[in-house]
């Protein structure tokens, strides 16, 4: 085990240095000039190239592209991710700040599409090729196939303006604040994004729950006289959710992008509303840094897949 946890940290490590390589260097090729953006349009034409080319200078920005990420890459790995062109602040405390409204709503969207999968994907595979089945595929295929922020305005549409039963944007009212202001918020845009990831856990459940009731183990308990209840939870979904662990691990990341469609619709100020803004304000240590955390969170994820895989079921072998 802590031979391939090593060798594997190993291989994430160079991967990261790969994926910094490449953020950099597309941020760094995108168009525009965040300099002329973040200066007042009369010092330009007062001061003209001389002032941009100070600003530049007290940026770091006139250095040669191999230089510039030398540096950054040193102080990154310091824990400095250096400061935002366009606030001045450090982006680690900028990221910071939004990553709790994220993670939240993450967090709220994945306990309840695992509550509904699993509940849909249990009553799939007991209801086998039943009009129960086939309704279940064809909502999961749905819930698939629709955008997630198209029922995300949707949604607004009908429970916040033609019902009124939860606010429509925001994480809180002004004035406000409070822990049941905050569900209330919660509540939209968590189920959206829980519902985008129900639909393919749904799958994984039946496909695994009906692969385990015909296992010979099955047939055996119940020729032993356990009820069908028992045969079910104790020993049937029990084998059949372990796969699941490594989808759920490795459907975080896409849950993240999930998340920062559905951040613009309902204007929940997580790490993804400020990701968007950044890249429009061409604020360069700001996108990076996002673009790193994902980078992060997708080796991390994947390194927990295969040793959560392998805690759970012991004849699975890391090697």
């Amino acid at each position: 085990m802590l031979a391939y946890l090593a060798r594997r940290l190993l291989i994430n490590a160079v991967v990261f240095v790969l994926i910094s390589v490449g953020v950099f260097l597309l941020v760094r090729a995108a168009p525009g000039d965040p300099v002329r953006m973040m200066v007042n349009p009369e010092h330009l034409s007062a001061g003209g190239a001389a002032f941009v080319a100070a600003k530049r200078a007290e940026l770091g920005l006139d250095e040669p592209l191999l230089v510039r990420y030398g540096i950054w890459l040193r102080d990154a790995l310091g824990g400095d991710l250096g400061y935002s062109l366009v606030s001045r602040r450090p982006v680690a405390e900028v990221l910071g700040e939004r990553m709790g409204p994220t993670v939240l709503l993450m967090s709220t969207a994945l306990a309840i599409g695992l509550v509904l999968a699993v509940a849909a994907g249990t009553l799939a595979a007991t209801r086998r090729n039943t009009a129960i089945d086939h309704a279940t595929t064809v909502a999961g295929l749905g819930t698939i196939s629709v955008p997630s922020f198209f029922l995300g305005i949707a949604a607004i549409y009908l429970f916040s303006l033609k019902l009124g039963w939860v606010p429509s944007s925001g994480m809180s009212t002004p004035g406000d604040g409070g822990g049941a202001d905050v569900l209330a918020h919660l509540v939209l845009p968590a189920a959206i994004l829980g519902l985008s990831i129900a639909g393919p856990f749904t799958r994984y459940v039946r496909a695994g729950l009906l692969a385990e009731l015909d296992a010979d183990y099955v047939r055996t308990a119940e020729a032993k006289g356990a009820g069908p209840g028992r045969v079910l939870i104790r020993h049937a979904l029990r084998n059949a959710l372990v796969p699941l662990i490594t989808v759920v691990m490795i459907s975080v990341p896409q849950l993240l992008s999930g998340a920062v469609a559905l951040e613009q619709v309902f204007a929940w100020p997580g790490m993804g509303q400020l990701a968007v803004s950044s890249i429009g304000q061409l604020d360069y240590p700001v996108v990076i840094g996002f673009a790193l955390f994902i980078a992060v969170l997708v080796l991390l994820c994947n390194l927990a897949a295969d040793l959560l895989y392998a805690a759970a079921d012991p004849r699975i072998g890391l090697s």
